[in-house]
């Protein structure tokens, strides 16, 4: 019998561990995704719980929901109180899903169980997560500040003897594009970096306080709150951009485009795109556009709430087991075996090591035929401790981490604006704007007629209201900062 009741004690001890995996806290992770989800998806997810079942007694739920249907269904799941314990957030749904109360205060759960999250950032970023005093969100570690650049096709410079190294100035890229056109007249000589945006929205020196209706000038230098579109700057960016659109430098039907503009340079239809500059941007942008480019930076490095919040993990209300929600996000922040499954998936079937302490596809894999090939190391968490692609430099995270340190931060930088006793004004404006915003913007109509019109139409849907209640919140916000 006593024999009976030790086998029975070893069997048990040994069983015990995996009994308490099985039936530990599962939790359901949110995130989008672009395309489709990947084949492996469910793979990489067994491989993440091997390592948060062992550390911190929890499995992982992954829910990957295509970008196109994120907001939406998003919407719906909080709404609804369906489980959910960890998920992507930030941008223009952050503020809103506060005031519905969708998302938990998770200051106390961070200061217990996120001394990885927050020895990976500065604090002034960790704050852009914060509204009212409270943290909601933390953001990725990836590039927090944006500034101005453009890529251009290796191919044509050199053809025409353009050194990119000449352009510091608006007036400099207009005379390569000039150059360019006669060269190149089948050729489009500049695009907005993305469909259905403006010029403007990659060329701003200002802080647009998460809506732009407000806005702080000189990159946030005082905590003045103005009207951007009746500003002497405002006004002479899109009389700029209409002089280049009238002697035909810029994409004639960039209102109307649909074609992302990589897709454009593959079809050898376009010269050069604005894009936003960081290390590692242009052996980025020769990637996705499949020839060689070259990108130059034109305005310095500005960090904002906006840039900063544009990507954040939050808890929502509907969470189960939010201690256990933040403990998981903490490995996100620190443990590099967890974030390159993230990042690149299972090693010796998505990637391998490569000499120079880089990674590549297996022999057989690309990109056509990898089982994860989501390559969004800027979403999961601190992207600083995972491994770089082949092809980027090998010291591209601390150039990183060097840019984000030496950016321009606005002094509004950890305000985030609570629209909800302005929500009317704000979709009233909203529309007013659209129907404006893209023709101005991308130098299509002449602002000395429409841009007046535009800005009483703004007026009169509320307008002055917002920067007055925008303005209320930020004295209150410096106030308590102090």
């Amino acid at each position: 019998m006593k024999r009976k009741s030790l086998l029975f004690a070893t069997l048990l001890a040994a069983v015990l561990p995996f009994t308490a995996i099985a039936a530990g806290t599962e939790l359901t992770v949110a995130f989008f995704i672009f395309g489709s989800t990947p084949k492996d998806m469910k793979l990489v997810q067994d491989e993440v719980n091997k390592i948060s079942s062992s550390k911190i007694g929890v499995t992982v739920k992954f829910l990957p929901i295509s970008y196109g249907s994120w907001e939406q269904q998003l919407n719906l799941m909080l709404a609804s109180g369906e489980k959910l314990d960890l998920m992507a957030s930030g941008g223009a749904t952050f503020g809103p899903q506060i005031a519905k109360n969708q998302l938990l205060p998770i200051d106390d759960f961070v200061a217990k169980y996120g001394s990885g999250i927050m020895k990976s950032m500065d604090p002034a970023y960790l704050a852009a997560g914060k509204m009212k005093g409270k943290l909601y969100a933390v953001p990725s570690v990836r590039d927090f500040a944006s500034n101005l650049g453009v890529a251009m096709r290796k191919d044509i410079l050199d053809k025409c003897k353009i050194d990119p190294k000449s352009i510091k100035t608006y007036d400099d890229l207009a005379a390569v594009l000039r150059k360019v056109a006669k060269a190149e007249p089948d050729l489009v000589p500049l695009a907005p970096g993305i469909e259905n945006r403006s010029f403007v929205d990659f060329m701003y020196t200002w802080d647009s306080l998460s809506d732009g209706f407000g806005v702080l000038m000189n990159n946030g230098a005082s905590l003045k709150v103005v009207d951007l579109y009746e500003t002497p700057e405002y006004k002479a960016l899109v009389k700029k951009l209409y002089g280049w659109y009238q002697e035909g430098i810029l994409q004639k039907d960039a209102t109307t485009n649909k074609d992302h503009c990589t897709s454009l340079v593959r079809a050898d239809k376009l010269f050069g795109f604005l894009t936003t500059m960081k290390p590692g941007i242009q052996a980025q942008e020769t990637k996705e556009c499949g020839m060689e480019m070259v990108t130059v930076g034109i305005l310095p490095a500005l960090a904002t709430t906006s840039s900063v919040a544009n990507v954040m993990w939050s808890v929502p209300r509907n969470s189960t087991a939010p201690d256990k929600a933040v403990q998981f996000l903490d490995l996100m922040y620190s443990d590099p075996d967890l974030v390159n499954l993230f990042d690149w998936g299972i090693e010796g079937k998505h990637y391998v090591k490569l000499d120079g302490g880089v990674i590549g596809y297996p022999e057989g894999v690309d990109a056509t035929n990898t089982g994860y090939g989501l390559t969004m190391g800027w979403l999961f968490g601190n992207q600083l401790i995972s491994y770089i692609w082949k092809g980027d430099s090998p010291t591209l995270f601390k150039e990183l981490d060097a840019f984000n340190r030496s950016a321009t931060k606005s002094k509004a930088l950890g305000f985030t604006f609570d629209n909800s006793s302005v929500k009317t004004e704000v979709a009233a404006v909203t529309n007013a704007l659209n129907r404006y915003k893209l023709a101005i913007e991308c130098g299509a109509v002449d602002p000395d007629k429409t841009l007046p019109e535009m800005v009483k139409d703004m007026k009169a849907a509320g307008l002055d209201k917002i920067i007055a209640e925008k303005q209320r919140q930020l004295d209150a916000w410096a106030a308590a900062s102090k």
